[in-house]
């Protein structure tokens, strides 16, 4: 760095260009509203350990995208999305999609990773999925792959397809399906943050830690997680987004165990009328 000068320019790294385009186009229109809440992980963390007894090593975001993906089958408005022509589309495959941090030309960058069908997953593997994600190479993972040339295109050219993408839901789906959003900083020892609205629903997970609550009239010390919803207020309001986060709280406190090693419902909704796709 040149310190005579009060100020240098550069081209924008590489490894940032194409999250930032997304957070531009995409987030940006969105009205986001959020939401917080308090969760209990005295359950989650019990589970955690269970399976370190065996020999498994599950983050709590495993089981955090589990119990999303859960929640989101009976809540069909939190996996929506407003069409530029004003039509609503709703996702009929429960995605989750999660930021991933990688290094490009020794430059981090965020990068956004997929597990598809997380309700119906075992917890191992959706750690496996997350495990990968985290470990290999960016020519290794296809998703991860596909976005590092897409981060070396002109910006012209990145900014065009994304425009298509919002335009005709079926390539947007090929490249960004995630029907929600995941970002977690808790590693870093941050209680809570307020991810880009990039999908109708994004949570940002922070850390699980010792905290002093009351429970039944008595000071106790629980693991606590700060859970936030930053929500498009376009396609899902207040409430049936508050009765959405409620769930996911109650099926991380124990109601995933009802879901443990038995299969989901299968989704019902389908496009109405005027959910219609270009061509």
């Amino acid at each position: 760095m040149d310190t005579t000068k009060r100020y240098s320019i550069a081209e924008m790294p590489r490894a940032r260009g194409g999250i930032l385009d997304v957070i531009h186009l995409v987030g940006k229109p969105a009205p986001a509203a959020t939401l917080f809440l308090d969760v209990d992980m005295t359950w989650a963390e019990n589970l955690r350990k269970e399976y370190a007894q065996k020999g498994l090593k599950i983050t709590a975001t495993a089981i955090v995208l589990k119990a999303i993906g859960i929640a989101q089958l009976e809540h069909p408005d939190s996996r929506t999305m407003m069409l530029p022509w004003g039509s609503v589309l709703t996702l009929n495959e429960i995605v989750a999609g999660f930021t991933v941090e990688k290094y490009i030309d020794g430059v981090p960058g965020v990068f956004l990773g997929t597990v598809r069908d997380p309700h119906l997953k075992s917890l191992e593997q959706i750690g496996d999925e997350l495990k990968a994600y985290g470990t290999k190479s960016m020519e290794e993972v296809v998703d991860l792959e596909v976005q590092s040339r897409f981060s070396a295109f002109p910006l012209w050219l990145r900014r065009m397809i994304i425009w298509i993408g919002i335009h005709i839901p079926s390539v947007r789906l090929k490249y960004m399906g995630a029907s929600f959003g995941v970002s977690s900083l808790g590693k870093y020892g941050i209680r809570t943050l307020i991810p880009p609205c990039i999908t109708t629903s994004v949570f940002g997970v922070g850390c699980v830690e010792e905290r002093a609550v009351v429970q039944n009239g008595e000071i106790v010390v629980r693991p606590i997680l700060t859970l936030s919803l930053n929500f498009d207020h376009r396609a899902i309001d207040g409430a049936p987004a508050s009765r959405f986060l409620n769930d996911v709280k109650s099926l991380l406190e124990g109601r995933l165990a009802d879901h443990m090693g038995v299969s989901s419902q299968s989704i019902v909704t389908v496009p109405t009328a005027d959910m219609v796709s270009t061509s």
